[in-house]
């Protein structure tokens, strides 16, 4: 029986894909923008030279929610290098890969599809960090060719304010690439929840907590800590309505994480001095929510002790 049903949904299956190579270029789903097919299950691998990365910037985005998917790969289509999965129909961030293999993989089930999406992808060298992207609501303005020394500035529109830095410089991180300092911001209506954290601890927790969170959520919390430092996050409760209710973690290592049901998460510690907490509800079930206690990990004053405590030790020798 197994072997009959896989032979009768081989024929429903639409492939497509394939291997791109260049500097740039386009990638748009099969039908867009009328739709894709039903049983999609279509590959494309982008290839850079060698010490490029590749960065993707996302024109259009249109995924039936939750049964369609857009799933990224940071190097070739392996479990081991998930990215992330992109669903729905709010267009996402610009994504940029780590080494100079990006791929995408679309799957969708057999009922309902969307518009589908459209990007662009680009090579990027080790000078350059790449299009930041515009947040919905949000003004950009600077960035000449978005290469290390170049700052781009936000704001937000009318009605909205701004949640993160206003500022973004491109620097060149410790593995000498070209990196921006700090993560796009986000612009939030005035009266939802979310916001900037800064200070050494505290703790964040889903709207109504420890009662029931709001259907239709859609809260951003980003956590600052000194430069040089890190953040860890301890969940203490966690109850969200699996595949439904999430909270994205971005910021970590992985560079993002996906949290949904009702296992209280790991702790979590952030590669950099920040780490952005995005948490999604539908529109259905109410649950919970989370509680999570945050503390900045001060790296360069344990550094400097230890530097300290060793000072004589080095000058015996």
């Amino acid at each position: 029986l197994p072997n009959l049903l896989s032979f009768l949904l081989s024929g429903f299956i639409y492939t497509c894909g394939g291997t791109l190579k260049g500097r740039n270029g386009s990638i748009e789903s099969p039908g867009f923008p009328y739709g894709y097919p039903n049983g999609a299950n279509c590959t494309w691998v982008i290839v850079g030279e060698e010490g490029s990365r590749i960065q993707l910037l996302f024109l259009s985005f249109a995924i039936e929610e939750e049964y369609d998917f857009l799933s990224l790969y940071d190097g070739h289509p392996h479990p081991a290098n998930f990215r992330t999965r992109l669903t729905g129909f709010q267009v996402p961030p610009p994504v940029t890969s780590t080494g100079n293999v990006f791929s995408l993989r679309l799957t969708s089930d057999f009922a309902v599809s969307a518009h589908g999406f459209k990007l662009n992808y680009e090579e990027l060298h080790s000078t350059s960090c790449g299009n930041p992207g515009v947040p919905p609501k949000a003004v950009l303005s600077g960035g000449g060719r978005f290469a290390v020394g170049d700052r781009v500035r936000y704001s937000c529109v009318p009605g909205y304010v701004l949640d993160g830095h206003a500022t973004l410089t491109c620097i060149t991180n410790a593995g000498n690439t070209a990196v921006w300092d700090f993560p796009a911001p986000i612009c939030r209506a005035e009266d939802t929840c979310g916001g900037t954290v800064r200070g050494g601890s505290g703790v964040v927790t889903s709207p109504g907590y420890p009662g029931n969170y709001g259907n239709q959520a859609d809260c951003t919390w980003i956590l600052l800590a000194e430069p040089g430092d890190t953040i860890s996050v301890v969940f203490t409760d966690f109850q969200t309505e699996e595949k439904y209710d999430y909270l994205e973690v971005e910021g970590s290592e992985p560079p993002t994480i996906w949290l949904s049901g009702s296992n209280v998460p790991s702790p979590i510690v952030s590669n950099k001095n920040w780490l952005r907490l995005h948490f999604v509800t539908d529109s259905n079930h109410r649950y919970r929510g989370f509680s999570a206690h945050y503390q900045g990990k001060i790296m360069t004053v344990i550094l400097r002790v230890m530097f300290l405590l060793f000072l004589p030790f080095n000058f015996s020798c």
